[in-house]
C-alpha cells in the first residue's frame, strides 16, 4: 500500500469522515420516514437531536483526550499545538448520554436507539474505510503481523488492518441484529442495547492490536478503560432489557 502525505491522507479521512456521517444520517431519515416518526425538525425530536449530536460532540473529544493526555502535556508544556482528535468510542457514549438528558427534560420516556442501529453500522464502516486510507496519518493502525493479510501502510511493516476488521465486524453485528429483528423489537431499545455492547466488547478486544500511546492501568490504553467502565454501568440496563422479551414456548 502507498503511503500516502500527512496533508492528503488528512483529506481523504475528513472527507471520509463527512460521507459515514452523511450517509448516516440519510439512512436515520428514511429509516423514521418508513417507521411513521415525526419529522427530525419536529419540537420534541429537534430536543432529542440537539441533545445527541451536542452529547456525541463533547464525549468525542472527552475520551481522545482520555486516550492521548499526553498531547494536552505538550500543548501546556509550550510545545506543539493542540491536535485535538477524535474517538468514536466518546461519540456513541456521549451521544447516548445526550439523548437520555434530553428525554428526561422533555418528557420522552420513549426509546429512540433501535433506528439508528443500521445508520450506525454503516457510517461506522466507510469512515473506518478512511481511516484504513489514512494508514499511518490515523491513530486507528494495527500493530505488526506476520499473518498473511496483514498490510503494510507504508513503513515496511506489515501491520494488522484493524479498521478492515471492524468495517467486517460491524457490518456482519448489522446483519446478525436485522435477522433477529422481530424478537428484539419486542422491547424497544434492546437492538440498539446488544448493538453498543457488542461494540465496547469488540473495542475492548481489537485495540489490544493497536499501539498504546499512553498506557493506564493494566496496560490498557485510555479508551479500553472507558470501554470497560462504560460496559460496567450499562449491562445492567441490557440485562433488564432481556428479560423483558417473552419467553419463547416449545
Amino acid at each position: 500500500m502507498t503511503a500516502l502525505s500527512a496533508e492528503l491522507a488528512a483529506r481523504v479521512h475528513g472527507l471520509f469522515e463527512f460521507a459515514a456521517i452523511g450517509l448516516g444520517a440519510a439512512l436515520y431519515r428514511r429509516a423514521r420516514r418508513r417507521s411513521g416518526l415525526p419529522a427530525m425538525s419536529a419540537r420534541g425530536t429537534f430536543a432529542l437531536m440537539a441533545g445527541l449530536l451536542i452529547g456525541a460532540g463533547l464525549g468525542n473529544k472527552l475520551v481522545f483526550l482520555i486516550e492521548r493526555p499526553d498531547l494536552w502535556l505538550d500543548f501546556w508544556r509550550g510545545g506543539q499545538a493542540l491536535r485535538l482528535g477524535q474517538s468514536l468510542v466518546g461519540g456513541l457514549l456521549g451521544g447516548l448520554i445526550g439523548i437520555e438528558i434530553a428525554k428526561a427534560l422533555t418528557r420522552q420516556p420513549a426509546s429512540t436507539g433501535d433506528l439508528m442501529v443500521l445508520p450506525l453500522a454503516w457510517g461506522i464502516a466507510l469512515g473506518r474505510l478512511g481511516c484504513f486510507l489514512a494508514g499511518l496519518h490515523d491513530d486507528t493502525y494495527g500493530l505488526p503481523s506476520s499473518l498473511p493479510w496483514a498490510v503494510d501502510l507504508g513503513d515496511g511493516r506489515p501491520r494488522h488492518p484493524t479498521a478492515l476488521y471492524e468495517i467486517g465486524f460491524v457490518l456482519g453485528l448489522a446483519v446478525l441484529l436485522a435477522r433477529q429483528r422481530e424478537r428484539l423489537h419486542l422491547v424497544p431499545g434492546l437492538a440498539f442495547k446488544v448493538f453498543l455492547t457488542a461494540y465496547l466488547l469488540w473495542r475492548l478486544g481489537i485495540d489490544t492490536l493497536k499501539p498504546v500511546r499512553v498506557p493506564y492501568a493494566g496496560g490498557l490504553s485510555g479508551i479500553q478503560w472507558v470501554c470497560l467502565l462504560a460496559l460496567l454501568a450499562y449491562l445492567p440496563f441490557v440485562v433488564r432489557a432481556f428479560t423483558q422479551l417473552p419467553k419463547v414456548r416449545a
